[in-house]
């Protein structure tokens, strides 16, 4: 399978799908955002697939979004709105993936990139990886699935703690609240630590294997359905204050933010 922004091999059952553009720190942007859906979809269909192990190319994982998105949602409303639905689009192909999928998670993740992570079966970090999501200190509401991922893993009280502050955590701190499953001493150890859970759980028989996964699926669907539209919607409506504008030109400026509350 060929692809814009990702590489997808195989070997034997097990399937490696790689974010491949270092260069833009494989940021989520369009590109990205609409590309993904279909190639785990094109996975789920792959009857020889089995398990699908999640890695990225250059120094981090991702940047999460792209911050140009967020000038050209509040420009034009309805390039927000098409970008609410891709988001609410991608973020539920992730949920809804019938096979294991393990995230290799390393350098840094942020802000939808690591609320996508934290959809997978097993995660896995260095101690001293960094995932965040900073929305908050864009101008932005947390909607793009991190009120979702984030409570049922670290539960409410830490999810909130550490979303309204936009405050990162280490991968040995993650690995304490219970959203990172399995710690590995550096990169290529985190490579090999997701690859060898991808092939132990290909060599279960897999309609047990992807049975169990959908019925565990629907835990994350009820909270889907609880919160992401309301967090995405109410993302959109943030993008549109003059703080989130702010942001963006306070963190191409590399400078302090002056916020109005407007």
């Amino acid at each position: 399978m060929s692809y814009d922004t990702v590489d997808v091999t195989t070997d034997g059952h097990v399937a490696e799908l790689r974010l491949n553009r270092p260069e833009k720190l494989n940021a989520f942007d369009d590109l990205l955002v609409n590309e993904l859906p279909g190639v785990l979809v094109a996975l789920a269909r792959d009857m020889n697939v089995r398990a699908v192990v999640w890695t990225s190319t250059g120094k981090h994982f991702s940047a999460g979004g792209d911050v140009q998105t967020i000038l050209a949602g509040h420009a034009d409303l309805n390039t927000l709105l098409r970008g609410v639905d891709d988001g609410r689009r991608l973020f539920r192909a992730f949920a809804d993936f019938p096979k294991p999928l393990i995230a290799a998670v390393h350098g840094s993740s942020f802000g939808v990139a690591t609320s996508l992570v934290f959809t997978a079966d097993a995660v896995v970090a260095t101690p001293v990886t960094t995932l965040s999501d900073p929305h908050v200190h864009m101008g932005l509401v947390a909607g793009d699935g991190g009120c979702v991922t984030w409570p049922l893993s670290a539960g409410l009280a830490r999810a909130k703690r550490k979303l309204l502050w936009g405050e990162p955590l280490t991968g040995q701190e993650a690995y304490d609240l219970g959203l990172v499953t399995d710690l590995a001493e550096d990169p290529e150890a985190v490579r090999e630590t997701a690859f060898a859970l991808a092939y132990r759980v290909a060599a279960i028989p897999p309609i047990a294997t992807q049975l169990t996964k959908r019925a565990l699926n629907r835990v994350l669907a009820a909270a889907t359905d609880q919160v992401l539209d309301t967090g995405f919607y109410l993302e959109a409506l943030s993008n549109r204050s003059a703080d989130a504008v702010e942001a963006v030109n306070a963190f191409i400026e590399k400078r302090e933010g002056q916020w109005t509350g407007a």
